[in-house]
This record gives C-alpha cells, sequence and structure tokens, in this order.
C-alpha cells in the first residue's frame, strides 16, 4: 500500500439550478479513502450521499449542477477531465452498483452481453472472449449455472440475482475503486447478508476499494473500516467504525444511533430525531442542524445559530466533529 489515498475529496459543493432558486445538495464535502478500505456514507434521505457518489462518478454534467471543489483519484482531479477522459476511467479506475439495478440494466439485452459490452469497453477482445469473462463473472458472483443465465434478460432474474448480476458488471475490469449506492436496498435480510459477503470477499481478491452509501447503519458496522456521517450536504463527523459506535460525538449521529432498533427493547417506541432537515435553497447561517440539535443552549453567544462549525485539526485527524461544543471542550482542554 502507499501512504497516498486512493479518493481524497476536497471542499466538495454541488448546486442544482431551480426555480425556487439554488439547491445546494453538498456543501463542502471532505473525505478520503485508502486503498482496500470501505468508508460508509450515512445520513437522512437528502442529506447529500447519493449526489455524492453522482459527483464522483462525473455524472452530473447532464443536469446543469454546480459542481466546485476536488475530487482527487489517485491524484487526478476528476472535476477538471473531459467527458472523453471520464468515459475511459468508468468501467476500469472506477466503477458503481446503482440502487436499482432493474433500472440500470438495459431490458432489451441479454444480462451477459450487457456485462461483457462493459468488458469489451475497456479492453480488445472479441465478443465470444468477452462473453466468456461475463460468464465467469456471473459465476464469482454467485449466479448459478452461469452459462445459462447469460443468456437471459434482467427482468427474468430475482431481485437478488440482478444485484449480483449488477456487482458482476461493476467489477468485471477490476475498478480500484467501487462506489456502492445503496446495494441492498429492498433486499430481504439473507439476500442482504449474502450480497454483503460477496462484497467483502470480492475485495479480498481484488483489493478494490469501497465507498458504500446507506442510511443502514448495521450495513456499515459490519462492512465498513471507517464512516463520514452527512447532513445537510456536509460531513459532520468521521472516523472509524469502533470510534463513531462507541464514542459518537456530534449530537446528529448521537441521534442516528439513538434511533436504532436494538434487540431486547421490549417493546419500546423508536426514538425519532424531532424537526426537520434544513431547506437547500435557504441555508442557515450557523450550524445546519442546530434547529433540531437538543445541545445548543449549552454553546454561548447563539454561537450555533450564528456561525457555521468546521473540522478543527486539534480535534484529531482520525475523529473530527463539526460541532461547536466539541470545538470549545477542545480548545479549553489544550488551554489548560
Amino acid at each position: 500500500m502507499t501512504s497516498q489515498p486512493l479518493l481524497r475529496i476536497r471542499d466538495l459543493h454541488v448546486a442544482f439550478p431551480t426555480d425556487d432558486g439554488l439547491v445546494h445538495a453538498v456543501n463542502g464535502m471532505d473525505l478520503s479513502l485508502a486503498r482496500g478500505e470501505t468508508v460508509g456514507l450515512v445520513g437522512e434521505s437528502g442529506s447529500g450521499k447519493t449526489v455524492t457518489s453522482q459527483a464522483l462518478m462525473s455524472l452530473l454534467k447532464e443536469t446543469r449542477a454546480q459542481v466546485g471543489g476536488e475530487i482527487l483519484l489517485d491524484g487526478t482531479d476528476l472535476n477538471t477531465l473531459s467527458e472523453q477522459r471520464m468515459r475511459a476511467l468508468r468501467g476500469k479506475k472506477i466503477a458503481m452498483i446503482f440502487q436499482d439495478p432493474l433500472s440500470a440494466m438495459h431490458p432489451f439485452h441479454a444480462v451477459g452481453d450487457q456485462i461483457a459490452e462493459a468488458y469489451r469497453v475497456h479492453n480488445k477482445v472479441s465478443k465470444r472472449a468477452a462473453l466468456a469473462v461475463a460468464v465467469d463473472m456471473l459465476g464469482r458472483v454467485g449466479i448459478p449455472d452461469p452459462k445459462r443465465r447469460a443468456r437471459a434478460y434482467p427482468h427474468e432474474f430475482s431481485g437478488g440475482m440482478r444485484q449480483r448480476a449488477m456487482i458482476a458488471m461493476a467489477l468485471v475490469c477490476e475498478p480500484e475503486l467501487l462506489i456502492a449506492d445503496e446495494p441492498t436496498t429492498a433486499l430481504d435480510v439473507t439476500v442482504q447478508a449474502q450480497i454483503l459477503d460477496l462484497l467483502g470477499e470480492l475485495q479480498q481478491e481484488t483489493g478494490t476499494s469501497i465507498v458504500m452509501v446507506t442510511h443502514d447503519l448495521g450495513v456499515v458496522a459490519e462492512v465498513c473500516h471507517h464512516v463520514a456521517v452527512m447532513y445537510g450536504g456536509q460531513c459532520v463527523e468521521r472516523g472509524s467504525v469502533r470510534e463513531l459506535f462507541h464514542d459518537p460525538r456530534h449530537p446528529y449521529t448521537q441521534g442516528l444511533l439513538a434511533s436504532m432498533p436494538t434487540l431486547g427493547d421490549d417493546g419500546e417506541r423508536l426514538r425519532p430525531i424531532p424537526g426537520f432537515p434544513p431547506s437547500l435553497t435557504a441555508l442557515p447561517a450557523g450550524c445546519l442542524f442546530a434547529d433540531r440539535c437538543p445541545q445548543t443552549h449549552l454553546v454561548p453567544d447563539d454561537l450555533c445559530r450564528t456561525e457555521r462549525p468546521v473540522f478543527l485539526a486539534s480535534t484529531g485527524v482520525d475523529h473530527p466533529s463539526r460541532c461547536h461544543q466539541e470545538n470549545l471542550a477542545t480548545a479549553e482542554e489544550a488551554a489548560r
């Protein structure tokens, strides 16, 4: 492994022009990912997870989105590349498992042909050779009788099989970075476990780094090395899985963990986070979580509502929290 991370996101901003004004979907996102590791992007719907993943794949250019900041993949800023150069990278160096494989796969072409076509885009081989690779890949992801199934169409696969086929298509060229956008959504718990095990096994084989986009903290605990918690388009806390689950520092992270159902609750009601996320067309001047935070009274001078908190280097590179209370406590400790 090298010391330089495979992926580094610096101050990523994404805004969409609408009739009601700019929708600020991502607001200063920072993230890094080492080779061979998995980072989870977690947060409520609308927190910016999927838009961040689409920005990584450079899929927003046709949407009139305004994208700023840096997305460094192996030192190359993807935001500066032309569409032609990005097409050369997609599939070969960076690939994506989309949330809905049925809509992501073409309904008029056999599954094996689609995987073979993805392989031929980056490899100068015959159709016969590419189809042989596709059949082999379908077998590697656990599709029974892969040679016969390669001739089937997406609608002839079950949900779990379609997800496996989508994983096969994403990994057929062995990309260095894989983005998995809710890869287990709408799957039952047994199939979900099989898909997660499969991703782990393939990661061990290929050394692929994974960005796991999910709202399921159970999935994060099972497969991720690190976590980035997103709220209002920002990363509000990041750290290792162990650090985040055992010592959550941001009030939003604490609220997410408190809202999780656990075994032995004996019918105890779930504890949702009260209130609503901020409007992305009119972001507040202060902390984006202030209106829902139960701890703003602990911060003097109404700082939570007047000034946007930042990550302090003194809070530790490995587990920072974008919170005024955390920053003030760190400053007081440093002054002693």
